[in-house]
């Protein structure tokens, strides 16, 4: 049995279809609220992980689990101790590039720096999976490739290797199941840097269309993001890394291509993947 929290991100879904798939058992943990339905034959758990007490007798049975910081916030220590107590084997932990390559505001790496800690101290068999920027956060474009052939933002300069949330998938899977060993640090991030511009032009030719990025002031583009709604905390987080990675790239390894033996996906491949989330 494998329980995934934050089961309802990114990552998350990616990991429970990998598993299903593999014939194992699933508990996936969310918070239920506005969450899109999970797989058929997952064990869902709808509660907040911040207070995570109400969850040790789900652990029970349990031979590793996946934590997302955001999904666990202030609980995470709390959640550690439980699934310790419950014989739980080890901790797949998703932090962040940022922890070791700086990038935007120091508050947000510090969250993830603290959840290694912890997982670490733990007693719990961990591996650490520090992960450059979601090719899936270019969704964030899609209204706008959906209602014309240019994207507006800031700082097309700013350069990262993002990476397919399928790559991370198949890393976070094995190592839940024990595959690398315990006690590894692996930096996960796509095959090569790309900066704004290109990858617009990417899903461009993933559509047959010709698309362009253009470039606004940060200040407009934050007032636009809170205009919609988001809290601070979302342009706070992105501004600030874009600026960053706009003077000095993020980081590119080779990792993901070490571990799963095959090349990392581009992220041309994820535009192919994903093209029908950008089309009208």
């Amino acid at each position: 049995m494998f329980l995934i929290t934050g089961a309802g991100g990114v990552i998350g879904r990616q990991v429970l279809s990998l598993l299903l798939q593999q014939g194992s058992a699933v508990t996936a943990v969310t918070r239920g609220v506005g969450a899109a339905p999970l797989p058929h034959g997952v064990r869902a758990l709808h509660g907040d992980l911040f207070r995570p007490e109400w969850i040790e007798a789900a652990l029970e049975g349990v031979e590793a689990v996946q934590i997302s910081p955001r999904a666990t916030g202030p609980g995470l220590g709390a959640l550690l101790k439980l699934a310790e107590r419950q014989g739980v084997r080890r901790a797949v932990l998703l932090s962040a590039t940022t922890v070791e390559h700086p990038a935007g505001e120091a508050r947000f790496a510090a969250r993830f720096r603290q959840a290694e800690e912890l997982v670490t101290a733990s007693g719990l068999d961990w591996t650490v999976l520090r992960l450059a920027d979601f090719a899936a956060n270019a969704l964030a474009w899609a209204p706008q490739i959906r209602a014309g052939d240019v994207v507006r933002g800031a700082y097309g300069g700013a350069a990262t290797s993002p990476v397919h949330e399928t790559d991370v998938a198949e890393v976070a899977v094995r190592a839940l199941r024990g595959e690398f060993g315990a006690g590894a640090v692996h930096t996960l991030t796509g095959p090569g840097s790309l900066d704004q511009f290109e990858k617009v032009r990417l899903i461009g030719a993933a559509l047959g269309r010709s698309l362009s990025f253009e470039e606004l002031p940060p200040q407009q583009v934050r007032r636009g993001m809170l205009a919609q709604g988001l809290p601070e905390e979302v342009p706070d987080r992105l501004l600030g890394s874009l600026a960053d990675y706009a003077v000095r790239p993020g980081p590119t390894t080779g990792t993901v291509g070490e571990l799963l033996g095959r090349p990392a996906l581009t992220f041309g491949d994820w535009a192919r993947d994903n093209a029908p989330a950008f089309r009208g």
